[in-house]
């Protein structure tokens, strides 16, 4: 037999098509194609988590709900899953996702996973912020330094200043004399940008103004693009990246840039508040209106401002920047929106301000705006249904000394499965709100006579999750609370909303979720008109 032949040969002793590849190869390929079929019938049939419910194609790859990722319905693809196969599924070869509320709270509070590595997406500054510290225990450290600002008494100091940046919106929203629509996700994230920036570093960029005046502000672009740089950049290797980096196209080159961008603009902050700082050593004190990087640097876990804090701080304000800027702008848009289709809650909302708030242009103290009973059952509504950020909160299952599982409604789980809820679901469990996929805030209103109805709304408070849950629950979400009743309370009183169905509607409205939801066209337009007095 001819030395050509051998390879033919080896191919079809191997049951392979006659590729003409050497028998090295043919090996290999074989090796490769048995590995990948053993894998398959692993995930199958003999995985530990071979016994939980789901589709067989999720169990074998991650590819399945990975497309689904891409294509921003994650949420709704897994609340499918729920409504078909029960409270836990199996979602990839090592993924488990539930909807109960005694699991999350296993998972989240009692036993208190770490992250898994999906959040390594949001690294800032090329480091580590407390949304990206995977586990438990170094993110309580890192807590403890920024967690007193967040504490109510604290940071209603900062409602004057949140305050007029309200009323600047409201002044914008007037010049433009209701004539136009206003792309509202764009001048929310004005907003929260200013709000964020005087709250975390005592002073405003500026982004309204610029917002005002047709001009770009270079720090909420940075913003607005840092999520799709995370995205991709977590996507693909270094090398590629850098390639990436490299394309002539200036919107690209943008959001390339925007970790860079914020980074100096942080930096910036930094220095001149260490400055401040030592010209008055006074700044600082627990018991003064501190701005959240003065107590970072005051902070004992800090040790001083050698180069690894300093790179600590950074990234810490810039994730503070990056959380807290579109999840706020979109929920309130949303919200607004919500406005314009249902007409009794204008009503009802507006007959209430108009009572707390005879002058209009008069804000009231936070604490008093939390004693407007149909504001607070708006805003909680709001957060359930257009919460910002629905989707799973991975974590992962620990190896532990006692027992090398961990039991979840039944089910064993080994050490490494990914485990997680999402705030999507459980915002829409039809027991515990009816007609969950209905706006209505008056389910969140005791009704008088009722037996039961304090056991009904402890359940849904106890269910409603839009920051997250457990320890690890969004440190900002009283700086998004007092903004959002704020910002409604004064927009409402002062204007009618309503919307160009040519322009905003439910096909532009329908929510997209990546991480954190949008809606399909990335703006929300919307008309201002000002209330007769």
């Amino acid at each position: 037999m001819s030395s050509a032949a051998s390879p033919v040969l080896s191919a079809n002793l191997l049951g392979l098509p006659s590729l003409g590849i050497s028998p090295i190869a043919a090996v290999a390929l074989s090796v490769c194609v048995l590995y990948l079929c053993a894998t398959l019938v692993y995930n199958l049939y003999f995985s530990p988590l071979a016994s939980i419910p789901g589709p067989w194609y999720a169990a074998i790859s991650d590819l399945w709900l990975t497309t689904h990722v891409a294509r921003l319905q994650q949420c709704k693809t897994v609340q499918a899953l729920f409504e078909r196969y029960g409270p836990v599924v199996r979602v990839g070869p090592n993924k488990v996702v539930f909807c109960d509320l005694t699991t999350t709270r296993r998972v989240y509070s009692i036993n208190k996973f770490d992250k898994s590595p999906f959040y390594k997406a949001l690294l800032t500054n090329d480091n580590d912020h407390a949304m990206t510290t995977l586990p438990h225990s170094e993110h309580s450290t890192r807590r403890k330094a920024y967690a007193p600002h967040y504490n109510l008494p604290h940071l209603t100091q900062f409602q004057p200043e949140v305050n007029d940046s309200v009323v600047k919106v409201v002044q914008i929203i007037e010049n433009k004399k209701g004539k136009a629509s206003i792309e509202t996700l764009d001048l929310f994230r004005h907003l929260m940008v200013d709000i964020i920036s005087v709250t975390v570093f005592g002073s405003r960029p500026g982004a309204l103004d610029n917002w005002a005046i047709g001009i770009q502000d270079p720090l909420s672009q940075a913003v607005y693009d840092f999520p799709t740089r995370g995205i991709v950049r977590s996507a693909i290797p270094t090398w590629a990246w850098n390639l990436a980096c490299r394309i002539p196209n200036e919107r690209w080159r943008r959001i390339c840039n925007s970790d860079k961008t914020m980074a100096e603009f942080v930096r910036g902050r930094l220095d001149d508040s260490v400055a401040k700082m030592q010209a008055a050593p006074t700044i600082g004190e627990k018991e003064n209106k501190t701005p959240l990087i003065q107590r970072m640097i005051h902070h004992p876990v800090s040790g001083g401002l050698d180069n690894r804090t300093v790179q600590n701080v950074i990234s810490e304000c810039m994730g503070h920047m990056v959380a807290g800027s579109d999840t706020t702008s979109t929920t309130l848009s949303y919200l607004l929106w919500e406005l314009t289709r249902r007409h009794d809650i204008v009503r009802a909302l507006q007959a209430e301000l108009d009572e707390y708030m005879p002058d209009r242009k008069a804000i009231p103290d936070f604490s008093t705006l939390c004693q407007m009973p149909y504001l607070n059952a708006f805003v909680k509504e709001g957060l359930r249904v257009y919460g910002a950020a629905p989707s799973v909160l991975e974590r992962v299952v620990p190896s532990t000394k006692v027992d090398d599982s961990f039991d979840m409604m039944g089910y064993a789980l080994p050490p490494g499965t990914v485990v997680g809820t999402q705030a999507w679901s459980m915002h829409r469990d039809p027991e515990v709100f009816p007609s969950a996929e209905t706006f209505l805030p008056e389910r969140w209103l005791p009704v008088e006579g009722v037996n039961g109805e304090e056991e009904r709304l402890a359940r849904m408070a106890q269910f409603l999750m839009p920051f997250g849950v457990g320890t690890r629950v969004c440190g900002g979400q009283n700086l998004a609370h007092m903004v959002l009743r704020i910002a409604i309370a004064t927009l409402v009183v002062n204007f009618d909303v309503s919307a160009n169905l040519a322009e905003t509607n439910e096909k532009t409205m329908e929510i997209k979720d990546a991480f954190v939801l949008h809606p399909a066209t990335k703006e929300c337009k919307l008309v201002f008109t000002s209330r007769a007095c």
